[in-house]
């Protein structure tokens, strides 16, 4: 029985340090591609060379340094904080298809972004990238509060997630509406920002993103016990001796930093918060916070570098918004997942 234990925990181990790895190279791979393939393509060997500034190509140096590198890095910073906003909801409501788009949480933080970019445009002020995140994380908490009690009315997590979509759709609207009637030469830059992109992105922005996403997702990892505890049911993490009521506070607001970190620099981005941590978790082949946290992280940066690769280069020189191709690759799972459940309920 012993060897048998001892047999099963190597082939997990084995498991997880191989899905750990495929992750960490399709991040790579996706990185690299991101930086050589536009509309100059960068030859891979002159890479290494701009990145230790022995390039004789300023031209080089100015697309990968300047545009793509900044880029596929707030990419992959911002894909795996939404993947990990995504498996924070998830365990707050006990329910897989819960996130930031489908519960309105994105739509709700994009609204008070662009009502505070349209009067700062207005006014002709300068917005710093803080207060883009603290206008985002405003709106992110209002709409968060909204479905929290929306959730002790409604019993059905179907319905829950059917009010946060409404939600999403009036602030959706309501964005729309600001921004068309927005009367300002930058309008068409914040028009792009308003339908979700990569673009733009400076090495300023990337710091800022690096700062906050990482220091919430280190905190996420840190809980990664009491939220093994909570996914057992809030009697059990009670028995554990877990402040329950503190602990869901405290995932309603590092799920709605990492929300609006991702609204403030790139605008919504649907799906991946709900489509990643299922697709991880059926790569690892287990639940274990410890490890989905950040193969989360992983997942959700790989995701985005791949999604926002297709968007800048399949229709080249039109860019699609990175949401037209997270939905493309995200939707189905949500369908497996709700034909999944429907499934297992049955049985």
């Amino acid at each position: 029985m012993g060897n048998t234990t001892g047999g099963r925990n190597a082939r997990n181990k084995g498991r997880y340090w191989a899905a750990f790895l495929i992750l960490a190279l399709l991040v790579l791979v996706f990185v690299v591609l991101s930086i050589c393939i536009g509309t100059v393509n960068i030859p891979l060997a002159e890479i290494p060379k701009v990145l230790g500034k022995n390039g004789n190509n300023d031209t080089y140096t100015d697309i990968v340094m300047g545009i793509r590198f900044p880029r596929a890095a707030a990419a992959g910073i911002l894909g795996g904080g939404l993947a990990l906003s995504g498996y924070l909801l998830q365990t707050f409501f006990h329910n897989p298809i819960a996130g930031p788009f489908t519960l309105g949480i994105s739509s709700g933080a994009k609204l008070v972004v662009a009502l505070v970019m349209v009067a700062a445009l207005g006014n002709a002020f300068a917005l710093s990238s803080w207060v883009l995140i603290i206008a985002a994380f405003a709106g992110a908490m209002l709409c968060m509060g909204f479905v929290i009690l929306m959730s002790r009315v409604m019993d059905q997590m179907s319905m829950l997630i059917v009010s946060g979509v409404m939600i999403g759709y009036i602030c959706s609207a309501v964005t729309d509406f600001v921004v068309t009637f927005a009367d300002d030469a930058d309008i068409v830059n914040l028009h792009n920002w308003s339908k979700g992109s990569f673009s733009g992105m400076t090495w300023d922005n990337v710091l800022i993103m690096a700062i906050v996403v990482g220091i919430t997702a280190i905190c996420v990892f840190l809980m990664s016990k009491p939220i093994s505890a909570y996914q057992m049911g809030e009697a059990y993490a009670k028995n554990m001796g877990l402040n329950v009521q503190v602990f869901r506070v405290l995932l309603v607001l590092l799920s709605s930093v990492l929300s609006a970190c991702v609204t403030a620099f790139a605008g919504p981005v649907s799906f991946v918060g709900i489509a990643v941590p299922h697709l991880v978790k059926n790569l690892f082949g287990t639940a274990k916070p410890i490890l989905m946290i950040p193969a989360c992280f992983l997942g959700g940066a790989a995701f985005c570098l791949f999604c926002d690769l297709l968007a800048r280069t399949m229709f080249a020189p039109t860019e699609l918004s990175i949401s037209t191709v997270t939905a493309v690759f995200g939707a189905p799972v949500v369908i497996y997942i709700m034909i999944h459940k429907k499934k297992e309920r049955a049985e």
